[in-house]
């Protein structure tokens, strides 16, 4: 099952929602709202029982994914992460645990409210297997987000 989890402030029909619906219909694309805990319930319920999960999370998306697969790393294959909010005080009661599940984060060289230099490095204590690429962009990632081996990541190679 694929899941995208939008930032704090979008939704699932912001650009990158619209991006997935187009090209990955089956990609759940549910809104959020509320805080952390009121979002991973939200996340919990839309989930259900399911496994093999593969959450892409963007921002507040990337926490909440995150924090998901440390809460039920077992129901998760992979994360893919687009500037994820691991910089945020949220994040701070979780940051202490760590993870195996595959993860690739991307981060904007230029991004001013995820900066690389704040989420990296507690992205290396977090994530046993991580894949990190740093771009040259800002915290919406606009120019490099479609040009992103979306097939891959999503290991949809025949899609």
């Amino acid at each position: 099952m694929l899941i995208f989890l939008h930032g704090l402030e979008s939704s699932g029909n912001g650009t990158k929602g619209r991006y997935f619906a187009a090209r990955y219909p089956e990609m759940l694309r549910p809104d959020f709202s509320g805080d952390l805990s009121a979002r991973l319930a939200q996340l919990k319920t839309v989930a259900g029982a399911a496994h093999d999960l593969v959450l892409v999370g963007s921002s507040f998306g990337g926490l909440l994914a995150t924090v998901f697969a440390l809460d039920c790393p077992e129901r998760v294959r992979r994360l893919i992460l687009l500037a994820p909010a691991l910089n945020f005080p949220d994040f701070a009661p979780y940051a202490g645990r760590s993870v195996a599940v595959p993860t690739h984060l991307v981060i904007g060289r230029d991004d001013t409210v995820t900066p690389q230099s704040e989420v990296v490095p507690v992205a290396r204590r977090v994530f046993a297997d991580l894949r990190l690429e740093v771009v040259v962009d800002d915290h919406l990632l606009h120019r490099v987000f479609p040009g992103l081996d979306w097939p891959a990541l999503l290991d949809r190679q025949g899609a």
